[in-house]
């Protein structure tokens, strides 16, 4: 119970001499003492009563009032009984502690406030501890295995009044209780995954509590046992598609039983979590097929046959091929320690779902591969959507990016970043190549942009670039070769970075200041590395056909 509730209650002969700012405390117990010194019996939270013997001066008070604030006390009722009118000096004390004060008429006894309290308390503890065992019991017979998520939280909602919901790092809703009634609004649930993002990153413990509005959020992260059992592994490798569950409460109010509880429905959750993570293997190991016989050069027949393979898998019941649209996405942390295709495999996985889209079922169209430090996913596109000329049907870059990039930001912190590359929809195996190449240019141009999470789709691609993944890859690489073999050699033998200052040079469009200015160089050490790149290959960077010959060497190598 609230100190507020204490004053609301008319019996109980309250009158408060000062801190009418501290009233949402709340009181887990009652104790009375005219010790000068209780603090052996105190533990914290607790309204204390005193008919103010320990006092025989002014000077008693203030380490008298030094001691339970110390100890956490939720605030101090004094007896009128003895004294009359409360010392000033008690009251200025207490001022000085922000400690809650409150007269107790001389009529009413200490046993009435106690008994109060304790009758309060206690039902609120009995309530909680009664919730515990029955809720696990029903939770577990009728929780994952009978509904997933949604019955979770139906029971919190019908037996302790809970508005919850379970939402993705982007803060797509994926379940909410039928208390909660419609889904959070997108601005909240956006808000609500970056914050939970945030204080995960910071190594904060949860519940997190948020203010949106004048609405208390508590945030209960879900850790899935099956991909983070090892405590020692580093939280980055999870952070960016752990689900949370966001209740309409403040947690910070609740006794130990209460938050076990939740913590116990997180615990279900992850369960069913890791059920459809389990789920998700069958499509990896297709998706990783198919993208080893787009990478090898496998004939089209042998590609296309995967496909049909697939197709049924991702869309049952579909009766044609669909198009294909495919999206690469790379996760990199500063430092280089870790791996970052697992992670934005898993992130694939969780943001490739129409924001405006409740519920996990829509992902299992989706299949997601990771090869090195990028992964790669298989979007089909169901018929409806193949009816067009497939450069604005399925996944758009820019709808993509605006649904996560904020709730991604915090995830990322100031030492990640996330870039991603959509490819326009193809409708057969021979165009999956050029698509593959497609979405990993795209992403290119999203790297060469400021921010930590960035996105560019194939419309934003020049008609050259375009070209590239039809060029034979024994043209590819002899051109390559030619311009950039003497320099990678320098680079091995002088560590002189000429291929980075290279990208660099042509990314600033030839400016010597921006460019000396991105790399920390002074110009003139600028113009002797370009000097070297131009004695080496025998070209000319003032030259634009020089600098397009440089620009399609680096893309292609």
């Amino acid at each position: 119970m609230r100190l507020r509730a204490l004053l609301d209650t008319d019996a109980l002969g309250l009158r408060l001499l000062g801190g009418e700012d501290e009233l949402d405390r709340t009181v887990r117990g009652v104790m009375t003492t005219d010790l000068k010194d209780p603090s052996r019996y105190l533990s914290g939270g607790e309204l204390v009563l005193t008919g103010l013997a320990w006092r025989h001066g002014a000077a008693d008070s203030e380490p008298f009032v030094r001691i339970l604030a110390a100890a956490g006390v939720a605030a101090l009722a004094a007896g009128e009984a003895e004294l009359g009118d409360i010392p000033e000096d008690l009251v200025l004390a207490c001022v000085r502690h922000r400690l809650p004060l409150f007269a107790v008429h001389e009529s009413v006894a200490f046993a009435t406030i106690t008994e109060h309290v304790v009758r309060q308390v206690s039902g609120e503890r009995a309530g909680d501890l009664a919730a515990v065992v029955d809720r696990h019991r029903r939770m577990m017979t009728s929780g994952p295995a009978g509904g997933g998520p949604d019955v979770v939280l139906d029971l919190l909602g019908t037996d302790l009044d809970l508005r919850a919901w379970v939402l993705s790092p982007t803060g797509r809703p994926i379940a909410g209780s039928k208390l909660a009634g419609a889904a959070l609004p997108a601005d909240v649930s956006a808000r609500l995954a970056a914050e939970h993002l945030a204080a995960a990153r910071t190594g904060r413990r949860g519940p997190h509590r948020v203010l949106v509005g004048t609405t208390t959020y508590s945030l209960f992260p879900i850790r899935s046992s099956g991909r983070s059992a090892a405590a020692s592994r580093d939280v980055r490798e999870t952070v960016l598609s752990d689900w949370l569950l966001a209740v309409e409460a403040d947690a910070g109010d609740w006794p130990a039983e209460r938050l076990d509880l939740l913590q116990g429905v997180t615990q279900l959750i992850a369960v069913e979590r890791d059920r459809r993570d389990a789920a998700r293997t069958v499509r990896r190991r297709l998706a990783q097929e198919v993208l080893e016989l787009v990478q090898t050069g496998a004939a089209p027949a042998e590609i296309a046959a995967r496909l049909r393979v697939a197709a049924p898998v991702l869309l049952p019941g579909l009766g044609a091929a669909p198009h294909w649209q495919v999206v690469v996405a790379r996760v990199e942390w500063d430092g280089g320690q870790i791996e970052g295709g697992p992670v934005a495999q898993s992130l694939l996985e969780e943001i490739l779902v129409d924001p405006l889209t409740s519920g996990p079922e829509h992902s299992d169209r989706i299949a997601v591969a990771h090869t090195g430090e990028e992964a790669i996913a298989l979007v089909p596109l169901p018929a409806v959507s193949a009816e067009h000329d497939g450069s604005e049907s399925g996944i758009l870059a820019d709808t993509l990016l605006e649904a996560v990039r904020d709730p991604l930001s915090a995830g990322l912190n100031d030492d990640g970043r996330l870039t991603l590359g959509v490819s326009a929809a193809v409708h057969s195996a021979e165009g999956l190549r050029g698509a593959l190449e497609e979405a990993r240019h795209a992403r290119r141009v999203a790297a060469a942009r400021p921010g930590r999470v960035c996105a560019a789709g194939h419309q934003e691609l020049a008609s050259h670039v375009l070209l590239l993944p039809f060029v034979p890859d024994d043209v590819r690489r002899a051109f390559t070769a030619r311009l950039l073999d003497p320099l990678r050699d320098y680079d091995r033998r002088h560590r002189a970075e000429l291929i980075p200052t290279l990208e660099a040079f042509l990314d600033c469009d030839g400016s010597w200041t921006r460019c000396a200015t991105r790399l920390h160089l002074h110009v003139n050490t600028l113009r002797y590395r370009v000097g070297r790149i131009e004695q080496l290959t025998g070209r000319d960077l003032s030259r634009l056909e020089d600098k397009l010959d440089f620009f399609l060497a680096l893309r292609m190598s």
